[in-house]
């Protein structure tokens, strides 16, 4: 244990009275030749301010009165800020955090943090001193070896440190220079100290095919590989299926579909649809793989599940939740196929009023799978029904897509607002290097099935709430109202008419307007960001973007496991018409899954990002256009419009006029031209810089900003 670890000890007892340093290094058994480093420590802990000298020059802890725990975030500069954790009441903003007041913490860790500044306006946040980290976001880091002056370094990815770490024995693992490796950190830096970790794991040459996959696996500690437990029960329950019905309702002569992406490897919801001609009434099935039937609770399948909380998608490599022989075989609603699912029969007013819903264990086959871009093609065409495919399947078609428009509609009314935020796809050679990438646009074929997939979730969780069922619904709170209106003065910026920012209607027609215009991911980006994460948890809460009362996950138990407790709880009903939850394990259970499925997008987003950084990094000089997506005195970012990527513009390199920093309006003035750059504005750049350690893009402006 260092000094500074043995005094806070000392310090932090309930039975410690104040002592002077001599004392209190013969408390602790300090020799005279370690005095000097011992008084080294005590000044560190009192300019860190979690210690201070007293009356008679005796120490104490600093008064930890007013102290939040929350989860750190440092910036490229040093200094950070720290999230509170929510609290009872309005929880406070985040807290800056100078750089010498950070001690060793890294981006992700829980620390507890004393007040030393309240928030004193809406622009200046409360400030704070880390007094200690109280929990590792994690201890393992992957990075760039090298060797310098005969020692050996490791640069770790992106901004998570400032400094290269020092490793002690790199020989152990045969690391050499330019090698992908993970380390552990022994100690962790801080404003005083390198730090210093031994490499763990030599992932191959930096810039070989896959390095970047698995380094992104390494890095955020993604699990790529079972138990052997795990896989012997996925063997066993494989050689029990039989596919006979088991006391299942008999649905394989009913007319039954998927719809999927083209690269689609599981598929967990099928959909049948019937019309009454005379009621006009429609009766929509959504069959849902019951996944509950494969996996006992708590079996190796289960633990391993839930361990990972859902599958994670990655370009050209998916790390499902629960085995391939599962979740693409037993489970996975194949054409042709007898499968088991739990199916959800809901009927509809001509209007799109749900009345009446049933739940069944079924058996199931599913007579076509379909692509999203096959079932665009069709709906394209109503009069060339391709001469392959069945009239009562074509003719599912259509009624799906009257439906889905019928039920689109009416969530409209209701007031729920649909974000349009555009999904990444790289395009990929035959050796797997990126050539490009674009926005995966949704049409028709998209919104079918989202309508349908929403329409059963929320048909279950109204169950399971009416029933007083305890359960993990998927809950969205309603925003800050401050961040509302600060999203209302960015909009009124780009042109756009809002008055009652609260109003969801007045939201919603915001977005409805910037879908036709190029500002459209600058809108719906700045309004996400200022509406509340969703999350699982058993609390009645409403689902506020879906302005749904009752709303949970049931429709992807194969890479959900939120989706997998509820289908064991309807099937608990199903059997006894009896339910009943722990809320304590719920609550945890939720707050698990949320932190995972946070995981698996952030590392998606993160290896999409090294991808087409690396890509753009052998197009130096290329010409594009861009929205800006946000401002500030040092430059602006812009959104590239054709490809899903964001870089930034330096003011240094807007050498045609002084620029200063418009607060109110977000904008950069050239003081002699009055040019300005503002939020929305587009502007032709090109790019000088691709920093693939740091995850960095710079732009420098070749055309003017026009609007």
């Amino acid at each position: 244990m260092s000094f500074e670890d043995q005094i806070l000890s000392a310090l932090s007892k309930k039975t410690y009275q104040p002592l002077k340093p001599k004392a209190l290094a013969r408390k602790l058994g300090i020799g005279a030749d370690e005095y000097s480093e011992f008084r080294r420590a005590i000044r560190s802990l009192v300019k860190q301010e979690r210690i201070e000298i007293g009356k008679n020059h005796t120490l104490r802890l600093r008064d930890q009165h007013e102290t939040v725990i929350g989860i750190f975030r440092r910036a490229p500069g040093g200094f950070g800020f720290v999230r509170p954790h929510p609290a009872d009441g309005e929880p406070p903003g985040e807290i800056f955090i100078k750089e010498r007041h950070t001690l060793d913490a890294v981006t992700g860790d829980e620390v507890l943090v004393r007040i030393t500044r309240k928030p004193r306006s809406a622009d200046l946040n409360a400030a704070g001193v880390i007094v200690r980290v109280i929990e590792r976001a994690t201890r393992e880091f992957v990075g760039t070896y090298f060797e310098r002056d005969g020692d050996a370094f490791v640069r770790v990815d992106g901004s998570v440190f400032q400094h290269s770490i020092y490793v002690g024995d790199p020989g152990a693992k045969g690391a050499k220079p330019d090698d992908k490796v993970v380390i552990e950190m022994l100690r962790f830096p801080s404003p005083e100290d390198r730090g210093e970790g031994v490499i763990t794991e030599v992932l191959g040459r930096h810039g070989d095919p896959g390095v970047d996959t698995i380094s992104v696996i390494r890095a955020f500690g993604i699990p790529d590989t079972f138990s052997e437990d795990a896989l012997n029960e996925a063997r066993a329950v494989a050689d029990a299926f039989d596919e006979s019905l088991k006391g299942r309702e008999d649905l394989t002569g009913e007319t039954i579909i998927t719809i999927d992406p083209a690269d689609a490897r599981d598929f967990d919801d099928a959909i049948s649809l019937v019309h009454d001609s005379r009621t006009k009434h429609w009766l929509l099935g959504v069959h849902i793989a019951d996944v509950s039937h494969f996996v006992r609770a708590g079996g190796a399948l289960d633990r391993e599940a839930r361990k990972r909380g859902t599958s994670v998608y990655l370009p050209q490599r998916v790390i499902p939740m629960l085995p391939e022989l599962i979740s693409n075989g037993l489970a996975s609603l194949q054409e042709q196929k007898l499968r088991y699912t739990k199916s959800v029969f809901i009927d509809f007013t001509p209007s799109g009023q749900r009345t009446q819903t049933r739940f069944t264990n079924a058996a199931i086959k599913v007579r076509k799978r379909f692509t999203y871009e096959q079932v665009s093609e069709i709906l394209a065409s109503p009069d060339k029904k391709p001469p392959d495919l069945d009239e009562d399947v074509f003719k599912l078609l259509f009624r799906m897509r009257d439906l889905a428009l019928i039920l689109r509609q009416r969530r409209k009314k209701r007031g729920a607002l649909e974000l349009n935020l555009p999904e990444t796809e790289l395009e990929f050679d035959e050796q797997g290097k990126v050539t490009g990438a674009h926005f995966v646009h949704h049409d028709i074929s998209h919104q079918i099935i989202e309508e349908f997939m929403l329409a059963a979730n929320e048909a279950v969780a109204e169950h399971l709430h009416d029933l007083g069922a305890t359960f993990l619904r998927r809950v969205h709170a309603a925003p800050d109202p401050k961040k509302l209106q600060s999203f209302a003065e960015f909009v009124r910026l780009l042109g756009y008419k809002i008055d009652l920012h609260t109003d969801r209607f007045a939201l919603q027609r915001v977005l409805e307007q910037a879908a036709q215009r190029p500002d459209v991911y600058a809108v719906h980006f700045a309004l996400l960001r200022s509406l509340k994460q969703a999350v699982y948890s058993p609390e009645e809460e409403e689902h506020y973007a879906l302005a749904s009362r009752n709303y949970c996950h049931f429709t992807s138990p194969i890479r959900r496991y939120p989706d997998l407790t509820v289908h064991r709880l309807l099937g608990r009903w199903l059997r006894t018409r009896k339910v009943g939850s722990d809320e304590k394990e719920l609550i945890a259970l939720g707050e698990h899954c949320s932190k995972m499925e946070r995981r698996a997008e952030m590392a998606e987003r993160e290896l999409i990002k090294i991808k087409l950084l690396d890509y753009l990094s052998h197009k130096i000089g290329m010409e594009m256009e861009v929205i800006v997506t946000g401002v500030a005195d040092y430059g602006f970012y812009g959104q590239a419009e054709e490809l899903p990527i964001e870089g930034r513009v330096h003011v240094s390199t807007l050498t045609d006029d002084y620029y200063y920093f418009d607060e109110q309006s977000h904008s950069l003035i050239g003081q002699r031209t009055k040019n300005r750059y503002r939020l929305g504005d587009k502007v032709r750049v090109t790019i000088v810089r691709v920093d693939l350690q740091r995850r960095h893009l710079d732009f420098r402006v070749v055309g003017k900003a026009k609007r």
